[in-house]
């Protein structure tokens, strides 16, 4: 089997500020997850959309997701064979050229491929993130970190709605993704002066920089490339009248044929410019990108699996993300997406059993609490679904008809909650073991759950009594968090936890799209039953409300029984219960 190339971090001497650095990358990465849909109905009305036609902007929410989850297992095997610090700064690459397309596109189409690279990219920054945590820790000491990481993630689905919201009052849609690549840009430069200044060595084959020498040793030939590709993609969307109405300067916009953009003398500029750029990564001695090594890291990290799980994986977001929950569980093709995804999936099985070197090694989530770990993310995502969408709707429905952003601060409480969970939850990982904290987390959170299904119409002018759920919900997911990661990179080897870590994302991104459409469709199942009954139409959907949170309280039930039997390990000594024997045989 080929040998994964060493992390670029071994041996780093500024591990914190490393780690800080990429735990504020995957928090606004999270953050932007959760601004679109503030953001939608603007972005749909400057592409001619009306709010009555959602679907139609279905691709602006599901190419995000397609890019997220399909790509994330390539993404993390990527981690394990070049390094982390690479492919932390390569997503952060990505994040910020799919920001600056959607930011700056000249039509649907290029606004989608946009949200499909904010989707490869930021979805990539966590698990390389997770596998940059494994590398810097001892297996004893890994808990802590690992929760300080998911609570950096979740404090991002919290500042995410207030920023977003922030931003559309001032000022256009579009300001929001040129924020993204002002911060995704800061970040790369923070994360290079690091790899400048020792914090970690440099990547395979690429010389080490001295404080005075990065500067040297940057491509200022692709600098400029990439910087007229810009400024003339730039000229293309905003078409400055001044600009424009000039006889000479508004040539640049007229199409040499037909009436695309891209046969202008700005759209070919464009073009011309970005083959320029490829052919100089490709070549250069020491390139911007160094495409040839990415190529050949795609060779080693089967091209082939990554390719057969992304349409399985494809399928399923496709066959519910693209659906309207409130009429329907599936897309109208959700049956066909859904075959193709089983397909693909046996093909896959025996695929990675024939290949040399399988994207993803079978044998290293043979351990039972690597594959519960995946099991229990799947759970503990069916469940946090409910959480994330039925909140609002239950306020809007009873306390708030009127007001959105009421009914999101609601749900403000239990996002406040999650980070603090997921700091505690690292903490006690370390005294008590990944198992119980876990099962605690998913009780606790089921609980919540409970408390929720029992809420009436007057139950949110109250402040005490749907605080207690929240909160307590809250802190029960963020509780489980720490310890399904730590249990699942604990028990697999070293050279595979980047792909790891992605499955483990993937699991819960997987288990939201499926709750959040069986969920739903159950509770109005029971909301069309209660009309039936004479019902009215506050009152069913009150039921309605009611029976997702029991559904909810069901999975994260569920999911907590599988952690105390899956995630327990008899070989793990008593003590911090977190250094198991597959662990010490991974470190």
């Amino acid at each position: 089997m080929t040998q994964p190339v060493t992390s670029p971090v071994a041996g780093a001497r500024r591990p914190s500020a490393l780690l800080t650095l990429a735990a504020v990358a995957v928090a606004f990465a999270a953050a932007d997850t959760y601004v679109v849909v503030l953001a939608l109905p603007e972005m749909m009305a400057s592409f001619g959309i009306a709010i009555t036609e959602l679907q139609r902007a279905a691709p602006i929410v599901s190419g995000f997701l397609l890019g997220y989850v399909a790509m994330l297992p390539l993404i993390g095997r990527l981690a394990d064979l070049r390094g982390r610090l690479p492919v932390l700064t390569l997503c952060l690459g990505i994040f910020a050229v799919g920001s600056f397309v959607t930011a700056f596109s000249v039509g649907f189409g290029p606004l989608v491929a946009g949200r499909f690279l904010q989707g490869v990219g930021g979805g990539g920054l966590v698990p390389a993130t997770l596998a940059l945590v494994a590398d810097l820790y001892p297996p004893s000491r890994r808990a802590v970190p690992l929760g300080a990481v998911s609570a950096v993630q979740e404090i991002g689905s919290v500042v995410g709605p207030l920023f977003g919201a922030v931003v559309l009052a001032l000022a256009f849609w579009q300001v929001i993704f040129v924020i993204n690549v002002v911060v995704a840009v800061a970040l790369l430069v923070g994360l290079r002066i690091l790899a400048a200044r020792g914090a970690a060595p440099a990547a395979e084959g690429t010389p080490a920089a001295g404080r005075g020498s990065a500067l040297r040793h940057l491509d200022w030939l692709s600098l400029a490339l990439l910087a007229v590709a810009v400024a003339a993609d730039l000229l293309l969307v905003l078409r400055p009248p001044v600009v424009q109405r000039d006889l000479f300067w508004g040539q640049l916009f007229i199409p040499y044929a037909g009436g695309s953009d891209w046969t202008t003398p700005l759209g070919i500029a464009v073009v011309t410019a970005l083959v320029a750029l490829l052919l100089r990564c490709t070549f250069a001695r020491r390139p911007l990108v160094e495409v040839r090594g990415w190529v050949g890291a795609l060779r080693q990290a089967d091209v082939t699996g990554a390719l057969l799980l992304a349409v399985a994986l494809g399928g399923v977001v496709l066959a519910f993300a693209t659906a309207d929950p409130a009429v329907q569980l599936f897309a109208p093709q959700g049956h066909w997406y859904l075959l193709g995804s089983a397909l693909a999936l046996l093909t896959l099985l025996v695929h990675l059993r024939r290949a040399e070197n399988p994207l993803i090694r079978l044998d290293s989530l043979r351990a039972r609490p690597a594959w519960g770990a995946l099991l229990v993310s799947f759970l503990v995502g069916a469940a946090l679904i409910a959480a994330l969408v039925d909140i609002p709707i239950f306020a809007r429905t009873t306390r708030y008809p009127d007001s959105q952003l009421m009914a999101a601060l609601v749900l403000v409480r239990f996002l406040a909650a999650l980070p603090v969970g997921a700091w505690l939850g690292g903490l006690a990982t370390r005294r008590f073991g990944t198992a119980w904290v876990a099962t605690t987390g998913l009780l606790a959170a089921a609980c919540g759950f409970g408390l929720m299904a029992q809420w009436d119409g007057a139950t949110l002018a109250s402040v005490v009594v749907p605080t207690l759920a929240l909160v307590l919900c809250g802190l029960g997911f963020g509780l489980a968090l720490a310890p399904v990661t730590t249990a699942l990179l604990g028990h697999t080897p070293a050279d595979s936890h980047g792909v790891s870590a992605a499955l483990a994302v993937v699991a819960r991104m997987v288990g939201m799209l499926v709750g959040l459409s069986t969920l739903t469709a159950v509770g109005l199942h029971r909301f069309h039953v209660a009309l039936e009954g004479g019902s009215s139409a506050s009152a069913a959907a009150l039921v309605q409300e009611q029976t997702v949170f029991t559904g909810a309280a069901a999975c994260a039930t569920l999911g907590a029984v599988l952690a105390l039997v899956l995630l327990r390990d008899p070989h793990a000594p008593r003590r911090g219960g977190v250094q198991t024997r597959a662990s010490s045989q991974a470190s």
